[in-house]
């Protein structure tokens, strides 16, 4: 055999081999406040173990002041992000009354995030009210009562600006439809108040009629708001895929939550145009029990799992799931919230262990 056959045949087997491991992706982490370096650092154990090709690159987002004495988004984060296209972001907190900006609007606004998207899922073992639920609420995410426009016109008189667009509404109906045709889903049920805002929710319902009729094969149904929220505490079976304006999404996706046992079980993904996503818990920071090793960072890495299906991991992402979701099934080693008395360490350890076997 000669050598230039035997050369040739070993730079084929070596492209084989390299071409068959996955690319190391760069992420974006933002930490977040109060517990959020707890459950960021269970997420990335969690991921380390299930040999998850992600290179973190962790960024601080604390509000730093600018020139004009306003409060923004550190440039290091921003340009982080500009090149990663991708993060994964634990919670953050806002002060209440005092002026400060969102900072979790204002990533999405930085990065024209314009679709929300909260799978809301039975966990087995966890037991609720409903069994079964099985929703997606996709959710305008830039726009609407969000838009940030209000102003007082006189003392104790203040105006807040509801603003819909056509293109806004039209890529958000447009996402929904993909998602679900994507994720075989059967139904997309658009929400709105059109009868009572008859211009700002009738655009919305416009565009969503339009989209609508591109997915024949997929069934479309439009519901007011406060329909939706009677009927999802009465079956929420009888729901698929929900795509609404801003403010309904912030709530209704609540109310979903609360069906699978709260926002602490419930991931959520952020998604802009491009490719460009962030991924995040949208629970609390949880203050009183930050750095006692109490919280559970379930929200966080099912947000992780979201992110890996992203990037097209599917194998690390199933192999996460399921063993967070045998650990809660199990039940010896899950966290007070979750009915244990477990640590988030023995937590995270127990799924190390089961994502290992995988």
């Amino acid at each position: 055999m000669n050598s230039k056959f035997l050369a040739r045949q070993t730079s084929l087997l070596i492209k084989r081999f390299y071409s068959s491991v996955p690319e190391v992706r760069k992420v974006t982490l933002i930490p977040g406040d109060g517990i959020g370096t707890e459950i960021s650092a269970s997420v990335q154990k969690i991921f380390d173990a299930a040999g998850a090709p992600i290179e973190w690159e962790a960024v601080d987002v604390t509000p730093v002041k600018g020139v004009d004495g306003k409060f923004r988004i550190p440039q290091k984060a921003i340009d982080s992000v500009n090149a990663t296209k991708i993060g994964l972001k634990g919670p953050l907190a806002t002060p209440v009354g005092k002026g400060h900006q969102s900072l979790n609007l204002a990533l999405r606004k930085q990065f024209n995030l314009f679709a929300n998207v909260r799978p809301c899922k039975s966990i087995e073992g966890f037991k609720t009210p409903y069994d079964d639920v099985d929703i997606i609420t996709i959710r305008e995410n830039t726009e609407g009562e969000y838009s940030g426009i209000e102003h007082t016109i006189v003392p104790g008189v203040v105006q807040s600006i509801k603003l819909i667009t056509e293109p806004a509404s039209r890529r958000v109906a447009e996402f929904a439809f993909q998602y679900a045709t994507l994720n075989k889903r059967e139904k997309v049920t658009v929400v709105h108040k059109a009868n009572i805002m008859r211009l700002s929710d009738g655009l919305f319902l416009k565009c969503a009629r339009e989209v609508a009729e591109q997915y024949p094969n997929i069934k479309f149904e439009e519901m007011y708001l406060d329909t939706v929220c009677l009927k999802m505490v009465q079956n929420p079976g009888q729901f698929d895929v929900l795509v609404m304006p801003n403010l309904y999404g912030d709530i209704l996706s609540d109310l979903c939550a609360g069906l699978i046992g709260g926002l602490g079980l419930t991931p959520s993904g952020n998604i802009g145009e491009g490719g460009s996503a962030i991924f995040e818990a949208v629970h609390g920071t949880a203050p009183d029990i930050a750095g006692q090793d109490k919280a559970n960072p379930t929200a966080l890495l099912l947000s992780g799992v979201m992110m890996l299906r992203h990037l097209n991991m599917y194998d690390h992402a199933r192999r996460i799931e399921q063993a967070c979701f045998d650990t809660i099934r199990d039940g010896k080693n899950i966290t007070g919230d979750l009915g244990g008395k477990a640590k988030c360490s023995e937590f995270t350890d127990e799924i190390c262990r089961r994502v290992r076997d995988l």
